[in-house]
């Protein structure tokens, strides 16, 4: 435990960004799950819908610090040209 005023501030707000962070990631792979379903079901509205909140989430999470540029743009780039593949 630290002893320093500064140092115990620092352990708090650590915690408290940790959990941001985490709902934040949370969130992220959740959309993400949903729409990988809606991809396994063949269902183009349901992905269309679905793909709209999880590219948003990931741009969420790349202006919150937690994924870096690229491997959203990766990963967008990927959804996209899996949900034009429905068709």
């Amino acid at each position: 435990m630290p002893n320093i005023k500064s140092a115990k501030k620092r352990v708090k707000v650590t915690a408290t960004k940790t959990l941001q962070n985490k709902m934040v990631k949370t969130s992220l792979k959740t959309s993400i799950k949903k729409y990988e379903a809606a991809l396994a079901d063949g269902n183009k509205e349901l992905a269309a819908a679905t793909y709209k909140e999880a590219v948003a989430m990931i741009d969420k999470s790349v202006s919150k610090g937690i994924m870096h540029k690229n491997t959203a743009a990766r990963r967008k780039s990927r959804y996209t040209r899996l949900l034009n593949g429905i068709a």
